[in-house]
């Protein structure tokens, strides 16, 4: 995956979101740090503490990544690396919703040896999250108590005309340029009226952007990883061509069935279903 790939971003449908930020990519070769740090720029971007995001190359002293970014502006940004691409292209598909984790990161309390619970939620949902949002709750119990047959094939109708996945861990991002079985995003999952799927994709957009930034910001949410529900991706109608037969969901191996421990149960009753805002 070191090659450049012009297209890319149109070649899986996990990245659709990521399609107008990806236009300061276009081009025959990999876009430079200028390239990016103009797109950036010109959307105007900055971080929860004020400060306009700056590309740098990475750096070794005594500032974590995490600081650096909300202290400085600084966003390290290796050039010919997708993970560091899709990094910035999330930034300026959800700008709300990345500065949001940062300021919860900086503010989240250290930990002696280990990022704790807090830290280790935000760092899941940075590099492997996804975004869904449902005009019906039912679908999201249903992603919750892994049913996946009965989610992405006895309603399928529901889920193709009322269920939004978006992506936001940029790694998540960059493992779609190879997908596989077993791909899965670690999901916020939001409830909204029918109004919200009425609205043009890049208003969508903008109100997940904002419905996440929120959650973020809130000191209730994201104590630990168990909110984050595991979805897997290839299982989404459309996301694959073999999901169009009933029997491919039988593999077990792809389409887990979780550990329904009471721990769990109880993380995933108390995880937010967010209403309508």
């Amino acid at each position: 995956m070191d090659a450049w790939r012009e297209g890319f971003v149109e070649e899986f449908p996990l990245l659709w979101p990521l399609r107008d930020a990806a236009a300061a990519a276009r081009g025959a070769d990999w876009p430079s740090r200028a390239v990016m740090q103009r797109a950036l720029d010109a959307a105007g971007l900055r971080t929860a503490s004020g400060l306009p995001l700056r590309l740098i190359a990475p750096l070794q002293d005594d500032w974590s990544y995490e600081q650096r970014l909300f202290c400085r502006g600084e966003l390290e940004f290796r050039e010919r690396c997708w993970h560091d691409l899709f990094n910035v292209l999330v930034w300026l598909s959800f700008p709300r919703a990345k500065a949001a984790l940062n300021a919860r990161h900086h503010a989240a309390p250290v930990v002696p040896h280990g990022r704790g619970p807090v830290r280790d939620a935000l760092t899941l949902f940075d590099e492997s999250g996804l975004i869904v949002i449902a005009r019906d709750a039912r679908l999201l119990e249903l992603i919750r108590g892994f049913a996946w047959k009965e989610l992405f094939w006895t309603q399928r109708a529901r889920v193709v005309e009322g269920l939004l996945c978006l992506p936001f861990g940029h790694a998540l991002c960059e493992k779609a340029l190879a997908p596989y079985k077993g791909m899965t995003g670690h999901s916020l999952l939001f409830s909204v009226d029918g109004d919200f799927f009425g609205l043009p994709r890049d208003a969508q957009l903008r109100e997940a952007d904002a419905r996440v930034a929120a959650h973020l910001a809130d000191p209730g949410a994201m104590r630990d990883t168990r909110e984050l529900a595991p979805l897997p991706l290839l299982g989404i109608p459309g996301w694959c061509a073999d999901n169009a037969r009933q029997d491919y969901y039988d593999d077990s191996r792809h389409f887990r069935p979780g550990r329904r421990t009471p721990e769990r149960q109880q993380a995933r009753r108390s995880s937010p279903l967010k209403g309508t805002a």
